[in-house]
């Protein structure tokens, strides 16, 4: 069990450095509205990201926790993009609200009793038995995956 614990602290960690680590390498993109390789400009990717953090992994985190076995709808970010993105909000309040907000969920999941991490959750489309660990993992999987794509930007850019 000591391993498991020790895994659990070193992903709460991780999640919080990832978090700080898109912020830091989103600000060195020298023109942020600039369209990558997948059409998205690093500013979309940072919206994208905080909201998905927001709206999927940080609800269904924070449910899990405190609902006995909450259903959670299929999020579509590219629908979602499309009717919310604004290319005008400044991308240093962006990324602010993003790094505070995986803070934000850090706090609560290092107060988390020890059986809280094994609480489950339903999904529309992933089925049952998706725990509360699993959503923190793919929280953090989710913001590593736009870290790669934004380093990537980096070379072109700088």
């Amino acid at each position: 069990m000591k391993e498991l614990y020790e895994y659990r602290a070193r992903l709460i960690e991780r999640l919080v450095s990832a978090a700080e680590e898109f912020r830091e390498t989103c600000l060195k993109v020298r023109d942020p509205h600039a369209p990558l390789n997948n059409g998205w400009s690093v500013h979309q990717i940072a919206v994208h990201t905080r909201d998905v953090d927001k709206m999927v992994y940080g609800l269904r985190v924070r449910r899990t926790a405190h609902e006995e076995n909450p259903e959670f709808a299929n999020f579509d970010g590219d629908a979602y993009m499309a009717e919310h993105y604004d290319p005008n909000e400044p991308l240093n309040e962006i990324l602010n609200e993003f790094v505070m907000g995986v803070n934000s969920l850090a706090e609560l999941l290092r107060a988390l009793p020890v059986e809280a991490w094994s609480r489950e959750s339903r999904h529309a489309r992933l089925g049952s038995g998706l725990t509360l660990q699993s959503w923190v993992e793919r929280s953090l999987a989710h913001i590593l995956e736009h870290l790669e794509e934004v380093r990537k930007a980096l070379p072109r850019q700088e």
